[in-house]
């Protein structure tokens, strides 16, 4: 049977709060948002005879630090995604699943994403600067945590403390410029070519874990217009792709695209890297919730 990583929640029983590992609630894959991992080593220059100039070293490792600076330091942007992964089957077959996205951020302390999934599931991710929210309006839940700070910090808490995947998220830290530098191990320039109408420079890269693809659009203006990364030390090697559209860096973000207003009659959840483990106790006035969530 086809497992598009579907994630199940406890119901409310006996005034007893819900809870969910929220894994694969919005970003269901074989994704991790670890994009880049291990020091760099080297960069090399990729040529044919379709594509005979080659292009140094030096300037492809800089095509990629342009973008990562130019992402890293845009006050406010909104962007379309077009996403598509694999899951790997007990049959030995990979599946491929799609989503839709869209980012709308602005600097330094909001961030929405809204995502619909090929099935029908429709997520969204608020951030206020004071509060992390989650909804899934088709299964009727959303988990709310605090968290004060940043784009930055909200994205680092909700990838590492909560446990959580977010696809490309190195892409929207102030710190991508420095970690694509620290963690890229290999760095080739694969061509010169033309990726929706638009001239991009096609980048090919190697972490510890990952293989990366990048289109780059040339110019003033160094937006990635298309990822793909492969799991190389998954099973199967799945894939994650990305199509990036309406590019806006100057969006009208009003105040109230950032305010989460839960629907009426959904339940409230907790993320389950916040409930207490087997052995400790619960937090005074709280009840444990059900064991469940990823199967």
């Amino acid at each position: 049977m086809i497992n598009p990583l579907v994630v199940t929640s406890t119901r409310m029983k006996s005034g007893r709060a819900d809870h969910i590992s929220l894994k694969g609630l919005m970003f269901a894959a074989a994704v991790t948002a670890a994009l880049f991992a291990g020091p760099v080593a080297s960069v090399h220059a990729a040529a044919s005879a379709d594509n005979p100039a080659v292009v140094s070293p030096k300037e492809t490792k800089a095509i990629l630090a342009r973008m990562a600076d130019f992402l890293a330091k845009a006050k406010s942007f909104s962007v379309e995604l077009r996403n598509s992964y694999d899951v790997y089957q007990n049959s030995g077959e990979k599946i491929e699943f799609n989503q839709m996205r869209k980012i709308t951020m602005v600097r330094p302390d909001r961030i929405r994403i809204e995502a619909e999934d090929s099935g029908g599931d429709k997520n969204l991710f608020i951030y206020d600067g004071k509060v992390l929210s989650l909804s899934s309006p088709t299964k009727n839940v959303y988990a709310q945590t605090p968290k004060q700070g940043t784009i930055d910090d909200a994205i680092v808490y909700f990838v590492r403390d909560l446990g959580m995947k977010l696809p490309l998220a190195a892409l929207l830290l102030t710190t991508a410029p420095s970690d694509l530098e620290r963690r890229t191990q290999r760095l080739d320039y694969v061509e010169k070519t033309s990726i929706f109408g638009a001239p991009a420079h096609h980048l090919a890269g190697r972490t510890d874990s990952v293989d990366y693809q990048v289109w780059i659009a040339d110019g003033d203006k160094p937006l990635p217009l298309r990822v793909v990364l492969t799991y190389r030390k998954e099973k199967g090697q799945p894939q994650y792709r990305a199509q990036f559209s309406d590019w806006n860096l100057a969006p009208q973000a009003q105040a109230s695209m950032f305010e989460f207003t839960p629907p009426n009659g959904a339940h409230k959840i907790a993320f389950l890297a916040e409930l207490p483990r087997k052995g400790q106790k619960a937090v005074k006035g709280s009840k444990p919730a059900k064991s469940g969530g990823a199967k």
